[in-house]
């Protein structure tokens, strides 16, 4: 339980400085690739490699929820990390990346979650979103991507055009839960329900520094223990975005 509450306190200080991070690194690719066109030429590396920092922000969406179910408000995520690259022929023009990442991805909507007296925890629709100001469930993971790769890079190419698709397993390391309304405000933490791994497709395309992010899960965001009207709550995190690359 130490642990869990250390590093969710951790990931709560790593978000607040979350936009901060993705615009130095912003600044960074800027940098790099203004160095790279000054010294093009200079040193050609026959056995280069993609490696590389990523970061990127999305826009999530609960796939396959119930249709009295709705999202509301913004709903965000945040990613970092890095990938080794892989090449897999001559022309190192295509390749597999696997790497290690954090995500953190929150969502606006209205299935209240409340802590019973069992010690378990309660789900319930919210029918009116004028009632309350704020209702959200966040999580929290340490991410292993796995990609396949295409790319139009060289060895003096940093503008580049990809396509790298392929799937990311992901560990909660801890989850929240918050509701606010004009009388009162509650927060729960490490809640069981939440599937400990959760692992989907991911696609990413794009030029240069801009670069189109999707991610569709494959198993559902919470165990099938939770129900909502005697039927399991089976739904899904969609996101979708943009990924910048630093080399």
């Amino acid at each position: 339980m130490i642990f869990q509450n250390a590093f969710f306190y951790t990931f709560i200080i790593l978000i607040q400085y979350m936009k901060t991070l993705l615009f130095i690194f912003f600044l960074i690719t800027i940098s790099q690739c203004s160095f790279a066109q000054e010294t093009e030429g200079a040193i050609v590396d026959s056995l280069y490699k993609e490696d590389q920092f990523y970061a990127g922000i999305s826009y999530n969406i609960l796939g396959k929820r119930p249709s009295n179910l709705s999202q509301n408000g913004f709903s965000l995520g945040f990613h970092l990390g890095f990938i080794k690259d892989i090449p897999l022929n001559k022309d190192r023009n295509i390749g597999i990346g696997i790497g290690l990442g954090y995500s953190a991805n929150s969502f606006n909507q209205n299935l209240q979650i409340t802590k019973n007296i069992n010690g378990g925890y309660d789900y319930n629709l919210l029918e009116d979103v004028n009632t309350y100001s704020k209702n959200k469930f966040s999580e929290h993971l340490i991410e292993l991507p796995i990609e396949f790769r295409w790319r139009t890079s060289t060895a003096l190419k940093y503008d580049f055009w990809r396509i790298y698709t392929g799937v990311k397993i992901g560990y909660v390391v801890a989850n929240t839960s918050k509701y606010i309304d004009a009388t009162e405000t509650f927060e729960n933490s490490g809640i069981s329900s939440f599937n400990e791994f959760q692992y989907g497709l991911t696609l990413c395309f794009g030029y240069n520094t801009w670069n189109f992010y999707a991610y569709y899960a494959l198993n559902p965001i919470f165990s099938n223990e939770v129900t909502i009207d005697g039927q399991t709550l089976d739904m899904n995190a969609i996101k979708i975005g943009l990924m910048f690359y630093i080399l």
